[in-house]
């Protein structure tokens, strides 16, 4: 989370008033020290209100390998692709499958810190490889399976 000095430098940076060279300079070295103070944001996984996103939720947090296609998982709970992908957007301001590799990193980041290598999570994650794997994992959680895995937890040792 960002701070308000953060908010307020960047909107002064980024606001119709110009300021002179040196003091944009000034002001985007207090936004850098800022950004890499600020407190990195837990993954969150939003749970679903709608009975129909429940049903679809349930059934990947059984398997969350599960490859099926919105379609044919909304044939199973009784509702429409379009139906679900309208309130995957609407509720949870994502889409379907935004939220179903947010549900998998989650389900990694447990094996892995069970233990568990990083080709083995991706396969029990329904990944076809590492690679891509490794990529969606780092791109929602900072960095790689790897480097998650032998990082030991904040404030462990301290």
């Amino acid at each position: 989370m960002v701070s308000g000095l953060a908010r307020e430098v960047l909107l002064t940076l980024t606001g119709p008033n110009q300021r002179d060279r040196a003091a944009q300079t000034r002001l985007r070295r207090v936004l850098v020290d800022e950004l890499q103070e600020a407190q990195e944001q837990p993954l969150q996984l939003p749970e679903p209100r709608d009975d129909r996103l429940r049903a679809v939720a349930e059934l990947l947090y059984q398997d969350p390998a599960d490859n099926t296609a919105l379609a044919v998982i909304g044939r199973r709970v009784g509702a429409s692709a379009r139906t679900l992908s309208r309130l995957f957007h609407d509720e949870l301001g994502m889409t379907f499958y935004e939220w179903r590799t947010q549900l998998r990193v989650c389900h990694a980041l447990v094996l892995l810190a069970d233990g568990h290598d990083t080709t083995r999570v991706a396969h029990a994650c329904g990944w076809s490889n590492p690679s891509s794997f490794i990529a969606a994992f780092s791109n929602l959680v900072g960095t790689t399976p790897g480097r998650y895995r032998t990082t030991p937890p904040f404030g462990a040792g301290s």
